[in-house]
């Protein structure tokens, strides 16, 4: 008996699917709406996704507009924006909000950088969690005799080369948004 690793494999691609959106929300100079996406607005008496009750486009590299299809709105919109971390005042001019994202600072980039690198560990940590949930379950195949010995230590050892494959693929995402925000 071999031991699947399907429910390791899923667990890991959601990892890395999670460290994708955390590099989304991480803005490299250029207007990317992708850097709204956690940013929520009270909308009914409860927390919705700015995506969820505006339209959000970028006119050019460095701006966004936002327009609220309620323009109630406008206000909870501009103070969800101020209170976030991406740390640009929102312009209200009674329409739509605009954000002007500045040119990046070589201090700035250095701090996004950080900020990434450490996106990246708390995926790698993530990841090691899964291995060691994944070899306490070879290990009880083993302790309850559905496994021979040869088979947990083959089953280790893959289970180790599957966590490096996908390290690697963490460092490779972390290096190219590195490469992205370093760019000027």
């Amino acid at each position: 008996m071999s031991v699947d690793f399907n429910d390791i494999t899923r667990k890991m691609d959601k990892t890395l699917s999670v460290l994708a959106a955390n590099f989304d929300s991480v803005r490299a100079g250029r207007a990317n709406p992708r850097v709204l996406d956690r940013i929520t607005v009270e909308y009914y008496g409860s927390e919705t996704p700015l995506n969820g009750v505006a339209t959000i486009s970028s006119p050019d590299a460095r701006t966004l507009i936002i327009q609220p299809w309620d323009s109630k709105l406008l206000k909870d919109i501009q103070k969800a924006i101020q209170i976030s971390d991406l740390g640009i005042n929102p312009q209200n001019d009674g329409r739509v909000i605009r954000l002007v994202f500045p040119q990046l600072t070589e201090e700035r980039r250095k701090d996004l950088s950080r900020q990434c690198k450490k996106y990246a560990e708390e995926a790698k940590v993530a990841m090691r969690n899964i291995r060691r949930d994944g070899m306490d379950y070879i290990k009880s195949l083993k302790k309850s005799s559905a496994i021979t010995e040869d088979e947990q230590k083959k089953a280790e050892k893959d289970l180790q080369d599957l966590l490096d494959k996908y390290i690697r693929k963490v460092d490779e995402a972390n290096a190219v948004k590195e490469k992205e925000l370093m760019a000027i």
